[in-house]
């Protein structure tokens, strides 16, 4: 049976899709480029992040990959102040550290930023690690899997990784670890289905999966998704 959870941050714990996309259009404003929509946005997010934004229209070969990260946090510093915990993250997380369940997040944020944002909304205690990267760049969370699983030394088999997005998908491949995928963050519903995943409504959901989960475990049934 699942023995720890792995939560990914934006678009899963926090609802911060909006947060992104007024950042985003900022940084398009201000190089002469037309700005997305929420909806425009979760159908062509991707990472890494660089291969996004040059699908929006930038040529890093003429402009400064690094510049454009660091404005763009600058940006998502303000706008993401006010984001808030998705609908039932916060109690969902006090139930599961309730009934002892160990849970994680690991994230494509900078390491920094992750601490001090999980940190101000005040859930920090019910998670044993936090692992973010060590830049702005959000290439890719396969490395800080692999410490993550390495840290907590449990056999991926009970590790449940709950995200938003395919790349979710395929660091819990990686990782030898299911995975589920919550509607409603950063990429759209149709790219997840993709990805042979269980698709959750939203984070409440997950206690519905979890007792399904241990019925088919005790029947002896269990597969991977």
């Amino acid at each position: 049976m699942i023995r720890h959870i792995v939560w990914d941050w934006n678009g899963t714990l926090i609802d911060d899709t909006s947060a992104c996309v007024r950042s985003l259009n900022d940084m398009l404003r201000q190089y002469g480029r037309k700005p997305v929509t929420c909806s425009q946005y979760r159908r062509m997010f991707k990472f890494p992040v660089q291969d996004y934004y040059v699908s929006l229209g930038f040529d890093f070969s003429r402009e400064d990959w690094n510049r454009v990260a660091v404005e763009f946090h600058e940006r998502y510093g303000i706008h993401s102040k006010k984001a808030r915990l998705r609908k039932e993250a916060r109690e969902t997380l006090r139930r599961l550290y309730k009934r002892g369940m160990a849970m994680s997040i690991l994230s494509a944020s900078e390491a920094s930023i992750l601490e001090r944002m999980v940190t101000e909304r005040g859930i920090r205690p019910f998670f044993s690690g936090l692992y973010g990267l060590s830049d702005l760049f959000a290439r890719s969370k396969v490395d800080a899997g692999k410490k993550l699983i390495s840290s907590i030394g449990i056999d991926p088999a009970d590790l449940l990784l709950v995200g938003d997005t395919v790349h979710d998908a395929e660091v819990a491949v990686t990782m030898g670890c299911r995975c589920v995928l919550l509607r409603g963050g950063h990429q759209a519903e149709d790219r997840l289905r993709h990805c042979g995943c269980e698709i959750l409504p939203d984070v409440g959901s997950l206690f519905g999966y979890l007792r399904k989960d241990s019925v088919t475990a005790r029947c002896g049934r269990r597969t991977m998704p």
